[in-house]
Formats: structure tokens, sequence, C-alpha cells
């Protein structure tokens, strides 16, 4: 640099004090906040550990993210700061939103003060002029997770209606691909992908709970990102009701990703003094979409309430019996199960008042003595007496307009209007929220549970919130209704230590974080095709750990679909998650109930690695092959599953990796399962002698996998010999 150019360059440079710079580390992630960004602190960074950042090197990050002033912009071009607003000249999404009776519209926060510890920091913002007091809470996990919650109290003396509290979680530039689930009843979860421009992609849930076209997780990334590779960032609502997730781009360099509940008109209304706190949203990352998913899975597991002791493998009898209950036919199917290593038998839907089908009954929670003159004392105590556990279906949110419940109570209905909203399998939704009819379905609950040795909970929600509003003209009801659900969750649990719940809604239209913070597992779908099932038990599992996801054997003919799968099919997929069986096991001879024992008794002795291991998805496999797994924590195991879904492009198909092992271990393969119906191809060399591989073989290289069938698979365990 010439000696003319170092004195312009020493004119122009502006001395300004140093920022303030909150580092958070923790789990392999960290995250770095400007405090003094203008107006209001901002996120340069969450990601990857920076693990040698000294102070100085912290301050040169804050101010390296600061954006400078463009021509046509504003003097300031403004910051993507924890809950941007348009006050402060942010022209994308705003993370607050609300007004005072349509005055009073503008927000513009300021830092007013930061408690910080270890891995959490609490960081108090405030618009006296807006009468708003903020609080954004940020912590990250033992493993990683980010979360953000976001509570907003009303300072001014009038009412203040708010909008949305959505808090931001910064993109790298580069993420330019959106992932998320969508789907419907029978085909929850299924993935989407699109490019990530300018401009926003917001997904939304209106239905009053997460609702099974959600997207359980919205992801954002390098374009091409996979399982085992590409950076990748992604977040989840902990809610079960409305809400919102967006991913956004703007003209003024920033991406991010943002979501929270979906506020309904008139939903929140803040009294003088009063607070709204938002849900957790949970921010993830990793290289590739395995990293990501296991940081949820790891800190799920290490919450106090998690499941610990081994699950029980689960029989339900909707599939097997439907409202056709009698004590003879559910006494058989119990000695059926009981036979075949059951551990849990679960009465369903059918066994209270007025329940011979859909049309009637609900609200109504007291045994049917037509049915059960002695009550269901008699099958209660034959299921125990054969050394299972018993379980019950409920469904304590919903009501029959043809019950006595909904006959003596209307005005407990959900409904915004005179007329009721419409109808979906022939019922309405209860209002929780109104304290009678909580303490009706409260007592209910209760007096059941302390009759009889209930282990268990099967909860069901089988129906949308439409117009769900306090009455007709009344105000929006679906936040207050949701936490009362974790109310009365909450409440039993406390009321019978022991007791475990799943979490069913038509399947699987309510499997978020909020609800499996009370419950024991998720019905992953009401579809048992176990080829439709591979697909929804993944993405699925992108955020629920395998355990909390109900997969379940089925009958040969499946229900849903019609399609025609085998025993070592079904029990293939349904292997690497929380083992069950819907099946009218009384109508098989004893070929087929040994086979089905096989299948139970190889649940029960993978079952300590399925619910401690970390899944594992195969990416680049050839169309028509399936590939996952699960490697013990320790990589002193795994379990792979192979299903042929269609037949190959190869003939033999070409190898198959089974990475996430360790790279310098040894590892003798055995197959534990093959379709009994197989091929008649000649045997795989590999499978039939003893084979003993590398975790980096195994990982770069791979093994050929069998000829199948399309709709057949092979069970392969890898130990470690070293």
């Amino acid at each position: 640099m010439h000696s003319t150019d170092r004195k312009l360059a020493a004119e122009h440079t502006v001395s300004a004090p140093e920022p303030r710079v909150l580092h958070l580390g923790r789990g392999g992630t960290s995250v770095v906040i400007d405090l003094d960004a203008a107006p209001a602190p901002a996120i340069v960074h969450w990601g990857a550990a920076l693990a040698d950042s000294t102070p100085e090197t912290l301050r040169s990050l804050a101010i390296a993210a600061r954006a400078q002033r463009v021509s046509g912009g504003l003097d300031a071009t403004p910051a993507l700061t924890l809950l941007p607003t348009g006050a402060e000249g942010w022209f994308g999404t705003p993370g607050l939103e609300g007004h005072r009776e349509g005055s009073g519209v503008s927000i513009r926060l300021t830092l007013a003060d930061v408690q910080a510890g270890d891995h959490r920091a609490s960081i108090a913002l405030a618009d006296a002029e807006a009468g708003l007091a903020v609080r954004v809470e940020v912590r990250i996990g033992m493993s990683g997770l980010f979360h953000q919650r976001v509570t907003v109290r009303n300072t001014g003396g009038t009412p203040y209606s708010l909008q949305s509290a959505h808090p931001t979680f910064p993109l790298p530039w580069d993420a330019t691909e959106v992932f998320d689930t969508t789907g419907h009843h029978l085909r929850e979860r299924s993935p989407q992908r699109r490019t990530l421009g300018i401009g926003s992609h917001v997904r939304e849930s209106r239905r009053g709970r997460t609702g099974a076209d959600s997207a359980i997780l919205l992801a954002a990334g390098r374009p091409g990102f996979g399982f085992e590779r590409g950076r990748v960032h992604g977040i989840h609502v902990a809610w079960s009701g409305n809400h919102r997730v967006i991913a956004e781009r703007t003209t003024t360099g920033d991406a991010f990703l943002a979501g929270g509940e979906l506020l309904l008109p008139g939903e929140v209304v803040l009294a003088a003094g009063a607070a709204y706190s938002s849900p957790w949203v949970i921010g993830s990352w990793g290289d590739g979409l395995t990293e990501l998913s296991a940081r949820f899975h790891a800190e799920w597991r290490a919450r106090p309430q998690h499941p610990r002791r081994a699950r029980p493998v689960t029989l339900n009898t909707w599939e097997a019996v439907y409202f056709d209950h009698s004590l003879e036919r559910l006494a058989a199917l119990a000695d059926a199960a009981a036979s075949v290593g059951i551990e849990r038998f679960v009465l369903d839907d059918g066994w209270f008042e007025g329940r011979r089908d859909d049309t009637a009954g609900l609200g109504d929670w007291t045994v049917d003595t037509d049915v059960w003159p002695d009550g269901l004392h008699p099958l209660v105590d034959h299921v125990r007496a054969l050394g299972m556990e018993f379980g019950i279906w409920v469904e304590p949110e919903m009501v029959n307009p043809d019950s006595d419940l909904a006959r003596r109570h209307p005005d407990w209905i959900l409904r915004g209007r005179m007329s009721l909203p419409p109808s979906a399998r022939q019922q309405q939704v209860l209002d929780l929220a109104h304290p009678d009819a909580y303490a009706h379905i409260a007592e209910h609950l209760h007096a059941l549970l302390d009759e009889y040795p209930i282990a268990y909970l099967k909860w069901d929600h089988n129906r949308d919130l439409v117009d769900a509003a306090s009455g007709p003209a009344g105000s929006a009801r679906v936040h207050e209704h949701t936490l009362a659900v974790y109310r009365l969750l909450d409440e039993l649990k406390a009321a019978h230590p022991g007791l475990e719940i799943e979490s069913c809604a038509s399947g699987g239209a309510r499997v978020d974080l909020g609800i499996l913070d009370r419950t024991d597992r998720v019905w992953t779908s009401d579809s048992l095709d176990p080829l439709e099932r591979l697909d929804n038990q993944k993405h699925t599992g992108i955020v629920v750990p395998p355990e909390m996801l109900g997969m379940h054997l089925t009958t040969p003919v499946v229900h849903s679909s019609g399609r025609t799968v085998s025993v070592d099919l079904s029990g293939a997929v349904a292997l690497l998650g929380h083992f069950g069986i819907e099946w009218d096991l009384t109508t098989l001879d004893d070929a087929g109930r040994a086979e089905v024992a096989e299948w139970v008794a190889l649940a029960k002795r993978l079952r300590p690695l399925i619910s401690s291991g970390r899944v594992v998805h195969v990416d680049g496999v050839e169309p028509g092959i399936d590939v996952r797994g699960v490697v013990a924590a320790d990589a002193s195991s795994a379990v792979f599953t192979i299903v042929q879904t269609a037949t190959s492009a190869a003939y033999p198909p070409g190898r198959i990796r089974m990475p996430g092992l360790g790279p310098a271990r040894t590892y003798r393969l055995r197959v534990l399962t093959r379709d009994r119906e197989d091929a008649g191809q000649s045997s795989l060399e590999w499978a039939e002698t003893t084979t003993v591989l590398t975790g980096l073989q195994l990982a770069e290289v791979g093994v050929r996998p069998p000829v199948q069938r399309p709709q057949q698979a092979m069970v392969v365990e890898l130990i470690a010999e070293n």
C-alpha cells in the first residue's frame, strides 16, 4: 500500500467500542450472540463448536458479521436480531408482532439485561414506548441441541393482542436446499425438498393438533445433503397445537429458520402485567441428517422421565376384533398373545357405554355392562394371570353428539357458532379448557385407573380441530385447550406412578416433542403396510428416538392397503423400534405362532441396542433397496435391515455399505433372518461363511446384498471382535 493510501485509510477508520459477545458451547455446538448488535442482540453463529475462540476473535467475529450500508437501502442495514421487527427496518418476516386494539403496532426492542450461565442465557429486551418486556431464553442441551423460548409481558396499561413470537435461528448463506415433511392419514411424514431462494418457505398447521401433514422438521442445508453427509440445520417446534415454521433468505444477505405457535385472531390477549411464553423451538445441525438426528435422540434419552425399562412387546386388539368385544374372544386372544411372548395386552376401542361402533358413546367413560356385566375385571385378571400388563384405549378429548355427555353438556363442545363444526368420525372435540369439562374427564380417567391395574393408556385423538372456539361468537381456544391436555397428562402421571401413555392421533397426527415430553411413545401411523412404513418411520425417527416409535407386526393382508406381505418383511420393518403386534393371533396354527414367536424373541434380544444405539440410514443405495440400522453407542455391535422394495436395476445388485461402525474395529457378520420364501438363487457366499470385516471396509466398500424379490428382507447382526 502506498503511503497516500495508508493516510486515506487511517482518515476513514472510525473507532468504536468493542462489542460484548456471548459464547455458549456444549455437545459440539457453539452459539455466538452479538449483544451490541443494533438495535438488539443478534446470533452471529449457530453450528460447529468454536472451541479455540478467544474473546478477541469472538469480538472480531461479531464485527465481521455486521452488514455495511448499501445504495438504495437504509442508512444502517438492519440486522437479523433475536426477534427482528419492522420498526428496526427489518423487511423480512417479523419475530414479534402484536397490537392494542389496532393501535400500538410498532415494536423496537433493545437490550435491557443479560443473565448467562455455562450453557444458557436469559436475554431481557424491552420497548418502553410499546409497553413490552420480552425475555428470550436460550440454552444448549447436553447433545448440542439449541433451544429458544420467548416470553412476552405486557407492561402497558391496556390489553395487548399478541400475533406471533417466533425466535430466529440463523443459517449459513449456502444453505439453499429445504427439506421438510408432509402427508395425510396412512401416509404421514413423507419427505419433500425444494430450493430456498430469496423469499420465504412457510409451513403451517391450523388443525389444532400437530397434523399428519406437518413438517416434523424444517431443515435447510447445502444442496444434496443426505443422511450421511452434507451440512444441514433444522428446527422443530415442541408444541401439539397450531404452529408455524419458516425458512427465509433476504436480499440483505441473511438466511434463517424461525418457528413457534401459530396464534389465531385474539387467541392471546395479555392484560396489563400478564405474560405469554412460547413453546420451545429446538434446533439441531450436523454433517448429514443422521448427525442432526442423533442430537435429538441423545438429549431426549437423557431426560429423567424417559422410559428406562425394556420396552414391553405389545399386542393391540384393534385390528384383531375391532368393536366385536366379548370376554371369550378377548381371553382367547390373550392366551394366544402370551403363547408368543407378548408382555402388554391393550384393549382398544369398544369397551365403554354405548360403543358398538364409532357413531356413539365417546365421552361416556364407564364400562358397558351389556358387554361386560362384571366390568373389565375378568379380562384384566386373565391377562395379568398370563404374566402380561393390561392397557386400554381412551380418547378423552373427543365426544360423540350421540352420547349422554353431549346431551347433558352441549356447551362443552368446541365451536365458534351456534351450529356444530363439520364432524369427523362422527365426533366433535371437547373444550378441555372449560373447567367443568376438564374436571369431568379427569374424574372418569382417575376412576378407571383407580379401579383397574392399568399400566398403559393408548390416548387417541381422531380428528382435527375445526372452528375451535369457546362457544358461539366465542374466542379461539386451541392454545388453552392444548395447555389443558398437557395439564391432564401431567396430572394423571403424577397420580398414577408407573403409568405409561401412548400418543395416538388417527395414527401419527400428533407427533411432536411437546406431547412426547409427557408420553412414552407415539403410534407412528395407522398404516401397517411395511413398505409404506419405511419412509414414515425413517422421517419420524429424525426427531423421535426409535424406542418411542410404535412399530407392529401386521396381518399377511394389510388392513390399510390390501397388500399381501410376509411375516419376515413385516417383522424386519418393525424390528428397529418399539416392537408389537396388530393381528388376530387366534387365526394362526402352531407353525404360524412359532414364526411370530421367533420375531418376538428377536425383538426382545435386540431391544437394549435399539433403545440406546445410534440410528443409521444409508445414502446412495440402489433404488429398490433400503438399508438402515442401529449401531451401539460404543460401536460394539449393530443390526442392519436390507429391504427389497422393488426390483433392482442391477441383477444381482451392487454392493451396499453399512456405515457408522468403529473404523478400526473388526466385525463378524451374521445373518439373523432371511425371508423364508427366498428367491431361490444360489447362496450368498459371505452370508454362508464366517465373514469378518473392519468398520471402515463396511462403511466405504460394503458387501453384496442378497438377491431378493420385492417385499423381502434380511436382518444382519454385526458383533465387534476387538
